[in-house]
């Protein structure tokens, strides 16, 4: 329970801090972070939860991530699907928080509350095929630089700054596309309050999270003279 608790509180911050950020700051009439401060805002829980629960739960925040490391072997199969509940009721906790603060503000729509698309619902219009392949390759890597380095002769305490930087990088590759997913459970929450469309489109953000945690899992174990 201690792990899955940590799992619900660091994924709440997750979704917190980054779909937060771009529901209340990223479009603020000239002082807006933009999709580079939306980018780091992830990056940034990432590295700041990887500090405060990475030794009690391993800080997957993320189904995928889960997946991953489970193919990987680094992940022990029992505790798969409870992390999983943990870390989607976590996000869907962390949208509600933000669902409360933004209506808040008198004149709000909910629009895409964050929530991640293709086609039409897509920030730059792109196709269903464009968003599939780029969440797939941007999670393999994700996943391929949180095995790397997770490993045990990867340099001691910079995997947190690590992985927070890549999930950054991935933002600013993929923010135009889908608004970047790479995480079922932050897809999820968005999705849930978004509605119409949102949950129409949620296959994907599951389906190819998942393809691409897979491949990695197994190209990882492939290319590592070693699983830890």
């Amino acid at each position: 329970m201690k792990k899955l608790t940590a799992e619900f509180i660091g994924t709440l911050w997750l979704v917190l801090g980054g779909c937060g950020s771009a529901v209340l700051a990223a479009a603020y009439p000239e002082l807006g972070i933009g999709f580079a401060g939306v980018a780091l805002a992830f990056g940034l829980t990432v590295v700041t939860m990887a500090y405060a629960i990475g030794h009690i739960s391993g800080c997957h925040l993320n189904p995928a991530v889960s997946i991953g490391l489970w193919v990987g072997g680094r992940f022990d199969k029992k505790e798969l699907f409870p992390y999983i509940i943990a870390q989607v009721l976590g996000a869907i906790a962390g949208a509600g928080i933000l669902y409360l603060i933004a209506t808040g503000k008198s004149g709000f729509e909910i629009g895409g509350f964050a929530a991640n698309g293709y086609g039409e619902h897509s920030p730059g219009g792109y196709s269903m095929l464009a968003a599939l392949i780029t969440e797939v390759v941007m999670t393999f890597m994700f996943l391929i630089i949180i095995l790397g380095a997770t490993h045990s002769k990867a340099p001691k305490y910079l995997a947190g700054l690590a992985i927070g930087l890549g999930l950054t990088l991935i933002h600013l590759i993929s923010i135009p596309v889908t608004n970047t997913s790479v995480n079922p459970a932050r897809s999820t929450s968005q999705a849930i309050f978004a509605g119409d469309w949102a949950i129409g489109q949620l296959w994907l953000f599951w389906v190819a999270p998942i393809i691409g945690a897979i491949l990695a899992g197994l190209v990882y174990k492939f290319i590592s003279p070693e699983t830890e």
